[in-house]
């Protein structure tokens, strides 16, 4: 079984919502454009294999008035036929409007939370983030944050560093973190993070592979086996690419069965 932690769905619906620059800076990026369907991704997940993959929604609209809503993202994860787990975006400027927010996304079938720290202008350990936090322990729903490097156009990278989830985890230390991207560059004292707090997990999503930092490669094949979850970026990478990477790195089999899908169950996305 193989669960990606972390996916996109850019979908045309979804494309036109967002500002045309970020959407420039993401092709020019990335070389290519972001404009598919929801049987365009089916197909490459079938096709590699990929059970189910997890996609997010985004709300940073009193910020950079950027915003996936959570109700296509909800509508595209009922059409995927149980493939696709929904993650809901929340605008922590919003106050108890997010709370309600929160409470429809759970009515809606969202398993997780997707904040953007960049986007949002706030550090994850900031006190408008802690009602959220409680909220999101009352309905035990998993946490996938942005951290590292970003190429949003107008943000600020020091809101992605990722010591500031240590703050979280220790106030917080049921709620169920996910670091993304490893924290790139910032990568070990990402992984300290997550080795010191027993709820924290980190993700390879938006990397090939071969270029991950040895340091990281090294830890999720030992002390960090436990906390390492598989994630694409899809379509940012494509999984054909990075799941060829990953067997060429000739990992331990176990690193591989908990990375594709039994750290996603222990931590609840599945």
């Amino acid at each position: 079984m193989i669960v990606d932690s972390h996916a996109q769905i850019w979908v045309r619906e979804v494309i036109e919502k967002l500002p045309k620059e970020m959407v420039r800076e993401y092709e020019k990026t990335f070389g290519k454009r972001f404009d598919y369907s929801l049987e365009d991704m089916l197909q490459e997940m079938e096709k590699n294999e990929i059970d189910k993959a997890v996609v997010v929604a985004v709300d940073a609209q009193t910020t950079f008035n950027y915003c996936i809503p959570n109700e296509i993202v909800a509508e595209i994860v009922k059409k995927s036929d149980g493939k696709l787990i929904g993650f809901a975006g929340v605008d922590p400027h919003k106050g108890v409007v997010a709370l309600k927010e929160i409470e429809k996304a759970v009515d809606m079938g969202f398993k997780g939370l997707k904040f953007m720290p960049h986007l949002h202008m706030l550090n994850p350990n900031d006190e408008k983030m802690y009602p959220i936090y409680e909220k999101a322990l009352e309905y035990d729903l998993v946490l996938l944050f942005h951290s590292g490097t970003q190429f949003h156009r107008g943000t600020k990278i020091k809101y992605c560093k990722p010591i500031y989830f240590d703050d979280v985890a220790v106030d917080f230390p049921d709620l169920k973190i996910i670091i993304a991207h490893f924290g790139y560059p910032w990568y070990e004292e990402a992984l300290a993070v997550v080795r010191r707090n027993k709820n924290v997990y980190f993700n390879i999503a938006g990397w090939s592979p071969k270029y991950i930092p040895d340091t990281v490669i090294r830890q999720m094949n030992s002390i960090l086996q436990e906390k390492v979850l598989f994630g694409t970026d899809y379509p940012l990478m494509s999984y054909e690419r990075v799941l060829k990477e990953l067997k060429d790195l000739n990992l331990k089999k176990e690193t591989y069965e908990k990375m594709f899908y039994k750290n996603a169950k222990k931590i609840g996305i599945i």
